[in-house]
């Protein structure tokens, strides 16, 4: 019982910590300290529990435009569902149109192993393509045992997944560029 509770009082801290690190990257967001004015970004958007998905593509959309992304900067893809996700954003990667990726999905556990296939490799495929290409593909998948942490993970501004991986999106693109331009000071990694 004890452990129960000091574990629980521990993941309270956790969240609370992990909540704070998000309200200050939207503080530093809205400071403009990170810009995205120069940027494009393609969000990859699963159809497959739309209600949930479009509020997920009004977060980052937002997060992009506070960060002074363009109307014209930002371009939606739409697939049937999170297993696709990783095909398109590939697609999306290779063409070099765009700075950086942003996928965007829900998935919510069932009463078959059909989840954990889905989640894990939507997971998987959306990591080896930022791998494989070199363009920082974000993981805005919402997994979740239960509707309920789905709508809290599709609230307003920092409660929004969307919301919080276009401003890694942003981070990440800002960082590839200033890698890239210091390339000649990195010895032994190629951009």
């Amino acid at each position: 019982m004890k452990i129960s509770l000091l574990l629980f009082n521990f993941l309270g801290v956790l969240y609370t910590c992990y909540r704070w690190q998000v309200l200050e990257l939207k503080t530093e967001l809205q400071r403009s300290d990170v810009s995205a004015a120069d940027f494009r970004f393609a969000i990859v958007a699963s159809r497959w529990n739309s209600e949930y998905t479009s509020r997920l593509e009004s977060g980052a959309r937002q997060a992009l435009a506070e960060a002074g992304a363009g109307e014209d900067a930002v371009v939606t893809f739409h697939v049937p569902g999170a297993f696709e996700l990783p095909l398109a954003c590939l697609k999306a990667a290779k063409h070099r149109e765009f700075d950086a990726v942003i996928a965007l999905g829900v998935v919510v556990r069932g009463d078959t192993p059909h989840f954990d296939y889905v989640a894990g490799e939507a997971a998987r495929g959306i990591m080896n393509v930022s791998l494989e290409t070199g363009v920082p593909v974000m993981f805005g998948v919402i997994t979740a045992d239960n509707i309920e942490q789905t709508e809290a993970r599709c609230g307003e501004g920092v409660d929004n997944k969307g919301f919080e991986a276009a401003v890694s999106a942003i981070e990440m693109a800002n960082l590839m560029r200033e890698m890239k331009t210091r390339r000649d000071d990195i010895i032994g990694i190629p951009f």
